[in-house]
């Protein structure tokens, strides 16, 4: 089974998404998306620099319509079926529109709601996050447990991103486990933390308003790598994982328990694909980062097929 990845926040670059509105259909597609969750989302994707595409409620609704517009994009050039699907974080919104648990506007109209929602929140107070590559798992979670930070992304392959307080996540730096390098992440706040319940509030009176289906494919959880097989359930976990660490490092070990045997991550692409390398070692991988990509996509899953 082949399977789609939609990447979370901070896999988005300025101008990425240039290339996608060359497709036919996609600036009408986009100006929909825009619509619903009331961002330019078009402007966002090509004209903004980094700093205005670092806000949350910016980026979160760009990288969810961009990775949409990609899928489509993908699915017009093939009829061979994607088997499953999961999503990094705000990537899960992805994900459940992938799998038919919501259509593409609610989708796009609950990112909106989550990624102003999660902007407020991170307002409060100043916090943030940084990534954690290599060292010993156990000497890591100790050492956060002490600066009062939490794992927020477990992400497999050696990686965990601590998210919290600046003030500890500084601390964190300077006095970093031995054989760990720590990474400050351009986000602007304590994500998947307790920080964010003010947003997991907002975001849960939003989904109580929608009628999902149950997903038309195998569609994973961030919460702890399970498949979700029903649709309220899927956006129950989604809204309270807002303030609950994700657990990509799950997702991959259940991938491998299921049998994937290949994987295409959607735009903004880059991130999962890179994690896989760690964590699914030898599985092929494609990363589709501009409509360039979109060929070796169809050849995977036409490899799949035969």
């Amino acid at each position: 089974m082949i399977i789609g990845l939609f990447p979370g926040q901070g896999s988005q670059t300025p101008g990425f998404l240039s290339p996608w509105l060359e497709l036919e259909g996609a600036r009408e597609r986009m100006a929909a998306y825009s619509d619903a969750a009331q961002v330019d989302l078009i402007a966002a994707g090509t004209d903004a620099d980094a700093d205005e595409i670092r806000d949350t409620k910016i980026a979160q609704p760009l990288i969810v319509a961009a990775a949409l517009l990609s899928w489509h994009a993908l699915a017009e050039r093939t009829d061979a079926v994607i088997g499953g699907v999961a999503g990094h974080s705000v990537g899960e919104l992805a994900a459940v529109a992938a799998s038919g648990v919501l259509t593409d506007d609610d989708a796009l109209r609950l990112v909106g709601i989550r990624g102003r929602a999660m902007a407020a929140a991170a307002a409060v107070s100043p916090t943030g996050m940084s990534a954690i590559l290599g060292g010993d798992e156990e000497t890591v979670l100790a050492r956060l447990a002490e600066l009062d930070l939490t794992p927020a992304n477990r992400n497999g392959g050696g990686q965990i991103v601590a998210a919290g307080a600046l003030d500890a996540l500084t601390a964190l730096a300077s006095d970093a486990p031995r054989g760990t390098r720590v990474v400050p992440l351009q986000v602007a706040g304590a994500f998947h933390t307790h920080h964010m319940q003010p947003a997991v509030d907002a975001l849960a009176r939003a989904a109580a308003a929608l009628a999902p289906n149950d997903p038309d494919r195998t569609l994973w959880t961030n919460s702890d790598g399970s498949v979700v097989a029903h649709g309220r359930a899927a956006l129950d976990l989604l809204v309270g994982q807002v303030a609950a660490p994700v657990r990509w490092d799950l997702d991959m070990a259940s991938f491998a328990e299921h049998g994937v045997t290949g994987l295409i991550e959607f735009a903004p692409a880059g991130t999962l694909v890179g994690l896989a390398k760690r964590g699914l070692r030898g599985t092929p991988a494609v990363a589709v980062k501009t409509p360039d990509d979109l060929d070796a996509a169809v050849a995977l899953l036409a490899e799949e097929n035969a």
